[in-house]
């Protein structure tokens, strides 16, 4: 991030920066989005084979939703939630399984260590671990590891950057050259949060900040990159998602930022269910390819 716009963040009182980077006190009624599709995940999750390991610590764990694909190997999508990187779970993003199975997608949502229990490093750590366990395993759940296409929602979206942005051989995990990513309503660089009332449970400071800070660590992935957030969310989340895309661009693979009409942070999720939305047209066409 220049340190233009962290001089415009420093300039700014407590209750604008809530505003801009907290989406829970810019939307005050986002608990009924979640309820909404209570339903649905419940539904959901007597499809899925759950509690898969990809790792020793808690919360390192995920669920698939399988497709039958006639013996043949099935493209793969994971997902990764938002929460920012202290709430939520896996099963309250089980709708998305269903939602892509019924296009012959089989589907993995994780789960992954929150913070306070641990820190922004071990939650990058964690993302990165579950990609690793689906490139070398997710054959023999019926996926393809070479298909494998992954969305992330607000955290999420920043720890999707965060496997873009792994250098796999440096790291020891399998290359995993991914055949698209769609990147929606993301925080990238961590440090607005440091002023807002979330850090009394993420801790942060400004080395952990610095060192995931995706508006300025090179994209190492050089797939196809959809970077997509709500016209209606606050000014300065936008402007995450345009200044992400804008240095994602300068890598290889093409990128395109979307402003989806109509959205906010929570609503946004709902495109799930619109095979004509801007994400399910993202994931489709990325799966596709």
């Amino acid at each position: 991030m220049t340190n233009t716009t962290r001089a415009k963040w420093a300039s700014m009182t407590v209750n604008d920066m809530e505003w801009h980077f907290n989406p829970r006190h810019a939307v005050s009624d986002s608990e009924r989005y979640g309820e909404a599709r209570l339903e649905q995940n419940q539904t959901a999750l007597a499809q899925r084979d759950a509690d898969i390991r990809y790792g020793d610590q808690s919360m390192q764990d995920l669920d698939i939703y399988p497709v039958a694909s006639g013996g043949n190997l099935a493209p793969v999508h994971v997902f990764i939630h938002g929460g920012y990187w202290r709430s939520r779970v896996k099963e309250d993003f089980a709708f998305i399984g269903p939602a892509l199975n019924r296009h012959g997608i089989l589907v993995v949502v994780i789960n992954y260590p929150l913070c306070p229990a641990v820190t922004l490093d071990v939650v990058v750590a964690s993302a990165r671990l579950a990609m690793d366990w689906v490139r070398r395993e997710i054959q023999a759940y019926g996926g393809d590891p070479e298909r494998i296409t992954l969305s992330g929602h607000s955290s999420g979206a920043h720890l999707g950057a965060a496997i873009l942005a792994q250098d796999s051989a440096d790291e020891g995990f399998a290359a995993c050259n991914l055949r698209g990513a769609v990147l929606i309503s993301g925080i990238y660089d961590p440090a607005p949060a440091q002023r807002i009332s979330v850090n009394a449970e993420l801790n942060l400071n400004e080395s952990l900040c610095e060192r995931h800070d995706y508006l300025s660590v090179p994209r190492m992935m050089a797939c196809p990159l959809k970077v997509i957030v709500g016209a209606d969310e606050p000014a300065g989340w936008i402007e995450q998602s345009l200044t992400y895309a804008e240095h994602a661009a300068l890598g290889d693979g093409p990128v395109d930022c979307l402003l989806s009409a109509g959205d906010n942070h929570f609503s946004i999720l709902d495109q799930y269910f619109l095979a004509g939305s801007d994400i399910m047209s993202s994931v489709l066409e990325q799966v596709t390819r």
